[in-house]
């Protein structure tokens, strides 16, 4: 992914779509929409990480979080927040392979 984004960045500049100044300053903020960021349950964050097969260590990595971190959003004592809550939205809405 984040490959991706630089190869996207770099030919972006060198076509003249953006300055070496925002060249610079391309993060995952510019490639995901983060004003539409809709709250999620405990049970939707569970149920989307059994989706995916994946144990709450391994969502944690994803999301840049500790599983028991994971394990209290899945409880319902966190909500999620931020970039965490961001991820899960990009992964609820366009899969796992998005943030990958």
């Amino acid at each position: 992914m984040h490959e991706a984004l630089r190869d996207m960045g770099d030919d972006m500049l060198s076509v003249g779509i953006i300055d070496a100044d925002a060249h610079a300053k391309i993060t995952l903020r510019d490639v995901f929409d983060t004003t539409n960021v809709e709250d999620i349950t405990p049970i939707q964050i569970k149920a989307l990480r059994e989706k995916f097969h994946l144990s709450q260590g391994a969502l944690g990595h994803y999301i840049n979080v500790t599983s028991g971190y994971v394990s209290q959003m899945e409880r319902g004592v966190r909500q999620p927040t931020g970039p965490a809550l961001v991820l899960l939205n990009v992964i609820r809405r366009k899969g796992l392979d998005a943030i990958l």
